[in-house]
């Protein structure tokens, strides 16, 4: 039973180098040997909590430390579970595609009724961690879990799976800001009558949360558009939908596009906060390396494609220290 480093992980992963061999199949089912998938769903769940903490003027206490200890957790546990359902429902396609043919399920090394059974083990662990937060963040866990088992479907009936990636990957972001908040805020909006009809307040004090979210949704989607750069002839094979598909010719333009909105919307979520200088500092930051990303990418190069996606794990700890560390004074 072949238990080769996987093609998009690297050569000298801690899995392959370290772990039992019995184990190297659950640990590749969940992508405990890529880290950059986690990073990616916690780096918004971090964002949240630090976006409250500021906004609300709060201390860093045990709870909050617990908050930063419990998403990291729980972002691994996670995203293991959602990558072994992906791969679940995705056996038939992986198997047609190179870079996926050798995951666990494909290459006969889990049964599917196995997979299902980690999946179980994971999102029970997770729901603990859950649980020790406010009602809010419990209530948005749960609709995550929806996110979470939609996915899979989405590349079959939409050329923008991406998109119901980036909904899915930055929910952290608002269980985050509810758990460090208190929660009530995330209740609702505060709605104002106009003519125009019932629109949102700009003091409504859930409004960063959001702006912050739909950020993060635009930012997943130009990388997972990048990353998707990678399968463009095998999903031509085997009928996967992707916006790097959709995009053709103009993938390079569509991701500038996503990415000069990610920017945007955080720097509108920050405002609508009320951070400070030092935000906008590490906003520009981020909107740097996010151009340098498009600079930089080449469609047709795959290998190319895979480093620059790895590098927004860089990207939102960025954008991470620029909501952290705001009320630094020049």
């Amino acid at each position: 039973m072949s238990t080769a480093p996987l093609p998009d992980a690297a050569r000298q992963n801690w899995v392959d180098r370290y772990a039992p061999e019995g184990l190297k199949p659950w640990l590749k089912l969940g992508r405990f040997d890529r880290p950059i998938g986690i990073w990616l769903l916690l780096l918004p769940g971090w964002q949240g909590i630090m976006l409250a903490l500021n906004q609300y003027d709060r201390p860093f206490g045990g709870y909050e430390l617990w908050l930063i200890a419990g998403f990291a957790i729980g972002a691994s546990l996670m995203r293991g579970a959602g990558c072994a359902v992906n791969d679940i429902v995705d056996r038939d396609f992986d198997a047609q595609v190179a870079r996926t043919a050798m995951r666990p399920i494909p290459a006969g090394q889990i049964s599917v009724k196995q997979a299902w059974a980690f999946v179980a083990g994971l999102c029970l662990i997770s729901l603990c961690i859950l649980l020790t937060m406010n009602l809010m963040s419990v209530l948005l866990g749960a609709l995550s879990l929806g996110l979470v088992a939609a996915y899979p479907f989405m590349k079959r009936i939409t050329w923008w799976p991406q998109a119901w990636l980036g909904l899915t990957f930055n929910i952290g972001g608002p269980i985050g800001y509810a758990a460090a908040s208190g929660g009530s805020v995330l209740i609702g909006f505060t709605l104002w009558s106009s003519n125009h009809g019932w629109l949102p307040s700009l003091q409504d004090p859930a409004l960063p949360s959001l702006l912050l979210y739909a950020g993060g949704l635009f930012w997943t989607l130009g990388y997972d558009t990048i990353y998707a750069l990678q399968d463009i002839e095998d999903d031509v094979m085997a009928g996967v939908k992707s916006s790097a598909r959709r995009l053709g010719s103009q993938v390079k333009p569509g991701v500038a596009v996503f990415y000069v909105l990610a920017v945007l919307l955080a720097g509108a979520a920050g405002f609508v906060a009320g951070l400070g200088p030092v935000f906008y500092v590490g906003l520009a930051a981020y909107a740097l390396h996010l151009a340098w990303q498009v600079k930089t990418l080449k469609p047709e190069d795959g290998v190319l494609a895979l480093r620059l996606f790895k590098s927004n794990r860089e990207a939102g700890l960025i954008l991470l220290a620029a909501i952290a560390f705001n009320g630094l004074a020049f």
